[in-house]
């Protein structure tokens, strides 16, 4: 049987709600940052343990009473209003049943009991796994639970989106304790501050793991403290430390003690529970969380091995395809030939109209690497990537798109995967005569470009290019005299189109599509073109546009301003 993998599911949403950005909001301005996080890590440990054998455990009570009547300071610093009793702040509660939902709906158990914490749900199911149990946690006080007993390991997050995996076997060379019982006398030695656990004052943690080395055990190092003894590490200031603070060390002992027999209610040989595709669609509705939602149902599908997790190409309505899916042959990106954009030769407008959009690390195109895209046909036919740029994302890109580089590295594609992709994408919509809309796209596809001479030099991608329409230029040219900036939030504003996720690749693209259908209404002249004429229409507007802003700079003093006119691309 597949392993078990069992989620501290608080200190999960906790860690994604601190670190991912709370400007990513659903249809009622309430951030998702939380619940984008939580539901990207599941589907990263589905996959790396190709498992769907997943539990959300969680704190029915995160000061049970039990515990708190044994050291009344346990967590006490962390209340946040003193008459719930909750440390949760509101942004982050709201957040949780949406969660719960979508957890619920795909399958995966939620375990929580009154009266205890999501440790004590952890420590009684890895007692009772009859199969390798994997702990998903940051924190390291479940490194208690490693013993030779039992098959159970405990996964760490670390830095740069890695993940660490410490065993049992692995202790003594990593804390220099030999199991979870003398791990969990070295954390109370050493305490802990946000748990309101004092600890030893003077004692870190190098010092309590050559303690429990030289004397083997929490009470041995009492006893040698008590009988004067002088060697391996117990100086007489230590040995007096120890002696005043014994009984607070057995009660943290005590507090920190895991249940291990609570009744959680669930057969774990039955796990996973039923997926139900259509209430895991209601409960992403308007949560602005479809990216994080399509990207575990494709984990899911895959390692359970039913039919539906789409392809980028073949994504079904109302699903995101992430590139880290199946991959998608670019064979027709890699022909030589350069099939004719004209379609049908009726009017642009006619034609499939498919939103397209990048996020990326910088604002200069030769320099700046993909780190998601989007190609839209509307609100419900969506295909999303998401890359691993090979670089570090600046933290002014992070505060734009909200994409940290972990979090790319984790969940991203190789970005030579992506930009094939991209780029069989790119043919195909030309092949079929279809127009691709983007706001500004001048930078996106030069971005694309480098790109594919960084990481696919065999693809000519000038000749796979569609017919493009640019809103940022055709609406410039209809309304030139407008007050005001034209950035895509300002222009969706001037033509009435809903931008709820600005800077999420797929939401830009589907706003650059919306502008696109209404300046076709504006403008029936323009609407009426061909894809030909509409192509070389806006390279010669980009071109007039660029000289009458070069020409205002210099008029403003900048007299070496050069603005570059080229189009599609720079």
């Amino acid at each position: 049987m597949k392993p078990l993998v069992l989620l501290d599911t608080p200190a999960l949403y906790y860690r994604a709600f601190y670190s991912v950005p709370d400007s990513i909001v659903n249809a009622d301005g309430d951030p998702v940052n939380a619940v984008r996080g939580v539901l990207d890590t599941i589907a990263q440990m589905v996959r790396r343990f190709d498992t769907d054998r997943v539990i959300a455990t969680m704190d029915a009570d995160w000061r049970p009473a039990f515990r708190t009547a044994i050291m009344p300071e346990y967590k006490a610093a962390r209340v946040k209003d003193e008459e719930a009793g909750t440390e949760i702040p509101p942004e982050l509660a709201v957040q949780l049943p949406i969660m719960n939902r979508v957890l619920t709906a795909a399958g995966i158990p939620i375990a929580e009991v009154d009266g205890t914490e999501a440790d004590d749900v952890i420590a009684t199911m890895a007692a009772q796994s009859r199969t390798p149990v994997v702990i998903v946690s940051p924190d390291r006080d479940l490194l208690a639970l490693l013993d030779s007993s039992a098959d159970v390991s405990v996964l760490r997050p670390r830095k740069g989106g890695e993940w660490e995996a410490v065993a049992q076997t692995d202790l003594p060379t990593a804390y220099g304790v030999p199991d979870g019982t003398r791990y969990r006398e070295l954390a109370a030695l050493r305490g802990d501050p946000s748990d309101g656990l004092p600890g030893a004052p003077g004692i870190g943690e190098k010092t309590a793991a050559t303690l429990l080395e030289n004397f083997g055990s929490l009470e041995s190092i009492v006893k040698a403290a008590k009988a004067g003894v002088k060697t391996g590490g117990l100086s007489p200031k230590r040995a007096a430390t120890i002696i005043e603070v014994e009984e607070t060390l057995y009660t943290t002992l005590e507090v920190m003690r895991c249940l291990t027999d609570v009744d959680h209610g669930i057969d774990l040989d039955t796990v996973p529970n039923s997926f139900d595709r259509t209430a895991v669609e209601s409960a992403a509705e308007g949560q602005n969380i479809r990216r994080s939602v399509d990207n575990l149902t494709s984990a899911l599908e895959s390692v359970s091995g039913s039919a539906g997790a789409a392809s980028a190409r073949t994504a079904a309505p109302g699903r995101t395809a992430t590139a880290s899916a199946s991959p998608v042959s670019a064979e027709s990106a890699e022909s030589s030939e350069s099939p004719a954009r004209n379609g049908s030769g009726g009017p642009w407008a006619q034609s499939r109209l498919v939103g397209f959009d990048l996020e990326t690390t910088g604002v200069e195109p030769a320099t700046a690497r993909i780190v998601t895209a989007a190609f839209v046909d509307s609100a419900d036919q969506v295909r999303t990537w998401l890359a691993d740029p090979g670089i570090e994302i600046p933290e002014s890109a992070r505060a734009v798109h909200g994409i940290t580089t972990e979090f790319a590295q984790a969940n991203g594609a190789a970005a030579a995967q992506v930009i094939s992709e991209l780029c069989a994408e790119f043919a195909a919509l030309r092949e079929e005569g279809a127009v691709v809309v983007g706001h500004n796209v001048v930078y996106d596809l030069s971005v694309m470009a480098a790109e594919v001479a960084r990481h696919r030099p065999d693809i000519d991608f000038p000749a796979i290019i569609p017919t493009i329409v640019d809103t940022f230029v055709v609406d410039k040219h209809i309304d030139p005299y407008r007050k005001g900036k034209r950035t895509l939030i300002e222009t969706a504003k001037t033509y009435r189109v809903e931008l709820l996720d600005a800077h999420d690749a797929a939401a830009d693209a589907l706003a650059a599509l919306d502008i696109s259908r209404a300046l076709s209404e504006k403008s029936t002249e323009i609407s009426a073109m061909s894809n030909d004429e509409i192509m070389a229409a806006q390279a010669d507007w980009k071109r007039s546009q660029a000289a009458g802003l070069q020409a205002w700079l210099r008029k403003k003093g900048n007299a070496e301003a050069v603005v570059d006119g080229s189009w599609p691309m720079s």
